[in-house]
């Protein structure tokens, strides 16, 4: 056991929020430690985990730079770039096949 208190699902006190619904209302965990989980259960397998942070301790998302952008646009440009054929799939290319679809679907290639 971590030593966190659990709560189950949707049973969480006020003034505690996940990742996500932190940054939905614009804010971030700020560095803070998590002070609690939350697990909703499954029938078949182990439970699902959330994550807990105060809200009043989080802190506001920092603002978007140009610098930012463009370094995000370039990363998912070279996630978009078949490496077999060199051309802008227009998609992200899956991981499972490490090429773009036309590419994995060439039978001399893909062997």
């Amino acid at each position: 056991m971590t030593g966190l208190p659990v709560y189950r699902w949707r049973l969480a006190p006020d003034g505690l929020a996940t990742r996500r619904q932190l940054r939905a209302a614009g804010l971030r965990p700020g560095g803070q430690d998590v002070v609690a989980q939350l697990e909703r259960p499954r029938r078949r397998r182990g439970p699902l985990v959330a994550y807990l942070y105060r809200i009043d301790r989080a802190r506001p998302v920092r603002p978007m730079t140009e610098q930012r952008a463009a370094a995000l646009a370039k990363a998912n440009a070279a996630r978009r770039r078949c490496p077999t054929c060199r051309r802008d799939a227009g998609y992200v290319i899956p991981a499972s096949l490490g090429m773009c679809v036309p590419c994995a679907d060439t039978p001399y290639l893909a062997a």
